[in-house]
């Protein structure tokens, strides 16, 4: 595991400062009240409040948001996605979605105009990455948003997404997205601080990594078997799976604690929050690394 000096840390955090194009991705058990799983509003508004000022800034931002089953479910009163064959399970996900993702963005907008910023919605799965003419025109149309000023708001589209074509996660999605539009940063807001030696849930000796600067096959190792909440899909694994997508394509990615949305900012001031993961580009194949998902 590659150590950094204090000195080292400090400057590349201080650099955060400069980045232009940031991707925040935000996961279904942050934006529920756990006891009931409604949505919690208050913070959804301090997250858009958060991203209408990066963009204020002048910054480029495009939101990475699950929620979509999780609120069709809730909608039309389903506690979980039973059938009596996989197939039909996937039908009643896929109608959840369908459901979930108009009233999700639905208030998104709500917010958003509050704020006098334009929001706009896009839908991906694994094809939009894997076939080039896809690809080309997604890249495309994530430019013209951004060269408006229009904050995108992305999710997997899982009303048409099967297990062929899905990505899996929105960790994975966010760092997808980061890499096809060129960011300087992608923040992944989570229900954890950060990475530790250890799963800080069950052992109290953990420690907590401030900055990775390199992504070993041992730092890879740790997060497998570790999971997310009942809510979303990915855990720490996925997490370091973005990382090993956004740094090979030269994209600096901060780890961080959605329990405070404030640390958005505080993160782009240079602040020591969460963990940083230090981009370092590569030759890296995102059609051929996103074919592959599920086939790992």
């Amino acid at each position: 595991m590659a150590i950094a000096s204090t000195e080292k840390k400090s400057a590349v955090r201080e650099a955060i400062r400069d980045k232009q194009r940031i991707v925040v991705k935000i996961g279904s058990s942050s934006l529920q009240h756990g006891q009931t799983g409604d949505l919690d509003y208050i913070r959804l508004e301090k997250l858009v409040r958060e991203l209408c000022d990066i963009r204020n800034q002048g910054k480029d931002v495009i939101l990475v948001t699950s929620g979509a089953i999780a609120v069709g479910r809730k909608a039309v009163g389903i506690r979980e996605i039973t059938g009596e064959s996989e197939v039909q399970q996937m039908a009643v996900k896929q109608a959840c979605a369908a459901v979930g993702q108009a009233r999700l963005m639905m208030t998104y907008q709500k917010i958003f105009a509050e704020y006098n910023q334009v929001a706009a919605q896009i839908l991906m799965t694994k094809n939009t990455i894997v076939d080039d003419l896809n690809r080309f025109n997604a890249h495309n149309t994530f430019s013209q948003l951004l060269q408006m000023g229009v904050i995108p708001i992305v999710n997997e589209n899982d009303t048409v997404a099967t297990y062929e074509i899905e990505i899996g996660d929105n960790d994975t999605l966010s760092a997808i997205v980061a890499a096809l539009v060129d960011a300087d940063l992608l923040i992944l807001l989570s229900d954890i601080d950060g990475l530790y030696t250890d799963d800080p849930r069950h052992n109290p000796d953990a420690a907590f990594i401030s900055q990775v600067d390199e992504l070993t096959e041992e730092l890879l190792a740790m997060g497998k078997g570790s999971t997310g909440s009942n809510v979303g899909t990915g855990g720490m694994n996925t997490k370091l799976q973005a990382a090993r997508i956004a740094t090979s394509s030269g994209v600096d990615m901060v780890i961080a604690n959605s329990r405070d949305i404030g640390i958005l900012h505080r993160i782009l001031d240079g602040g020591q929050e969460g963990t940083l993961f230090v981009a370092h580009q590569e030759d890296f194949d995102l059609p051929q690394f996103v074919s592959q998902l599920h086939r790992q």
